[in-house]
C-alpha cells in the first residue's frame, strides 16, 4: 500500500487566533515552493490541519522537503479509504505489516470526527486493535510507549490512517512576521543567523560584499551555495551581491589602519539599509557574538549602529562559537562556510584593530571624504539573484521569483 496524503499538523500557528488564517496562508505558500518540482501534489489547507495530496508523487522525497519547512509541528505520511469496517481492516493490516518489524509493540490511538460513525473512539481503539493482535503474529500492546502507534481518524468525508509522526521544524512561516535583509559573509555565522530569523517567521533577503579582484569567485559561489541551503526552507532566497572594491580601497586611503574596520562596517550597515529601504524590509540581521571579534564588542557595536535607526536583529549574539558551528553542521553550511575563500572583510582585516572604537573618531577620520556617492553608486549596481534548491550555477542569473 502506497501514502496517498500526508497531514500536516500546525504548531504556533494554532494560538493565533483571528490572525490564524494569515499564517496557514503562508504555510501553505512555502511548502508550494519548496514542492514545486513535485507538479502533481496538491495541498489542501484547513483551520487545523494541512494536507499534501500525492497523487502518485513519492511520499519518501516529499518528506525529505517538508522536514525543513518552519510551521510545521509534526506530520504522517497517510493513507485514505472509505469508512466502512472492512475497507478500513485491510488499510490497518497493510499499513501495519509495512511498518512492524517482529518483537515490537504497538498500540491503536482512534478519533471520531464524524459523530455518525457506528465506532466511539474507544470501540475503535478496541476493534482495530483486536483484529491486528489476530493477524500478527507474537504482537504486544504497550500503551504507554509503544513502537507503533496506529493512529485512525474518522472524518466525515474518509477515514485517514497513519503510523508515523515525524517531527516538523517547528516555528512560525517564513514571511508570516515580514521582511529583513541577513548580511551574509562567507563565514560559518551569519548562515546561521539567517536559519534562526526564518524560524521565527521571518522573510530573509541576502546581502553581500563582493571586492574583486582581492575575493575571487569561487568566494562569491560559495555565498551563493549558502543562499541555496537556505532556500530549502522557504523555497527561494534574493542575494544581493555588492560591488565594494572601491569603497573598501578607499577606506584604506583615508582612514587609519585600526578604524578601517569600524568604517567598513559602518559603510556596509548603510548600503545595507538602503538596499532593506528599496526592497521593503524591516529590519537588517547579522551573524554578530558578543565578544567574538573586534568589531563585535559592545563598544564596536555602538559605534557602528550610530548609522542606522533601523532595528538590527542579533540571533546569536548570546552564543557561543561550539554552539553556532553545532547549528551549522544541523543546517549543513558549515562544510561550505568553511572553504579556503576569504570575503572583503577577511581580506582586509588590520593587525590591530580598534576593540573600543569612538564615535567622535570615526566621525572625524570618515569627514574627509564623501562616502555618499560611492554609496549610491554601489548600491545602484547591485546585482540581484534569485536562488532556488537545486539550481545550476548557469541558470541562477535573471531568475524570476516564481
Amino acid at each position: 500500500m502506497n501514502y496517498d496524503r500526508i497531514l500536516i499538523r500546525y504548531g504556533e500557528i494554532s494560538t493565533k487566533g483571528r490572525n490564524r488564517s494569515k499564517f496557514v496562508d503562508k504555510l501553505r505558500l512555502s511548502i508550494k515552493r519548496v514542492i514545486a518540482d513535485f507538479p502533481a501534489a496538491k495541498i489542501e489547507a484547513g483551520r487545523d490541519r494541512m494536507y499534501v495530496i500525492l497523487n502518485g508523487e513519492s511520499a519518501e522525497d516529499v518528506i525529505g522537503r517538508l522536514r525543513s519547512i518552519f510551521g510545521i509541528q509534526s506530520f504522517s505520511p497517510a493513507v485514505k479509504t472509505k469508512k466502512d469496517l472492512e475497507s478500513m481492516k485491510a488499510a490497518a493490516l497493510s499499513l501495519f505489516n509495512r511498518l512492524h518489524t517482529e518483537g515490537q509493540t504497538f498500540k491503536v490511538t482512534g478519533k471520531r470526527a464524524d459523530k455518525s460513525f457506528e465506532l466511539d473512539t474507544n470501540e475503535i481503539n478496541h476493534f482495530f486493535g483486536g483484529y491486528l493482535l489476530q493477524n500478527v503474529p507474537n504482537l504486544k500492546v504497550d500503551v504507554r510507549n509503544p513502537d507503533i502507534n496506529l493512529q485512525i481518524e474518522v472524518r466525515k468525508e474518509a477515514a485517514y490512517l497513519s503510523a508515523e509522526n515525524i517531527r516538523g521544524a517547528g516555528g512560525l512561516p517564513v514571511g508570516s512576521s515580514g521582511k529583513a535583509m541577513l548580511m551574509l559573509s562567507g563565514g560559518i555565522d551569519s548562515p546561521v543567523a539567517g536559519y534562526l530569523s526564518m524560524k521565527r517567521g521571518l522573510e530573509v533577503e541576502a546581502v553581500h560584499f563582493h571586492s574583486p579582484p582581492f575575493t575571487s569567485e569561487r568566494a562569491k559561489q560559495k555565498v551563493i551555495d549558502l543562499s541555496e541551503k537556505l532556500a530549502f526552507v522557504g523555497g527561494f532566497m534574493a542575494l544581493h551581491i555588492v560591488p565594494f572594491t572601491e569603497i573598501q580601497q578607499t577606506i584604506h586611503k583615508q582612514v587609519p589602519e585600526n578604524y578601517t574596520m569600524t568604517t567598513t562596517r559602518r559603510i556596509m550597515l548603510r548600503i545595507t539599509d538602503e538596499l532593506r529601504r528599496r526592497h521593503e524590509g524591516l529590519a537588517i540581521i547579522t551573524g554578530e557574538s558578543l565578544g567574538q571579534v573586534a568589531s563585535q564588542t559592545l563598544e564596536s557595536m555602538y559605534t557602528i549602529n550610530e548609522v542606522t535607526n533601523t532595528p538590527i536583529l542579533r540571533p546569536l549574539i548570546t552564543m557561543d562559537k561550539t554552539d553556532i558551528i553545532d547549528l551549522a553542521l544541523q543546517i549543513e553550511t558549515h562544510e561550505i562556510s568553511i572553504r579556503p575563500y576569504e570575503d572583503c572583510c577577511t581580506v582586509f582585516v588590520p593587525a590591530s584593530p580598534k576593540t573600543k572604537p569612538r564615535r567622535e573618531k570615526v566621525q572625524y577620520y570618515e569627514s574627509f571624504t564623501d562616502f555618499e556617492p560611492l554609496i549610491e553608486k554601489a548600491v545602484n549596481e547591485t546585482e540581484l539573484l534569485i536562488i532556488k534548491p537545486g539550481m545550476s550555477k548557469e541558470s541562477i542569473e535573471g531568475t524570476d521569483l516564481f
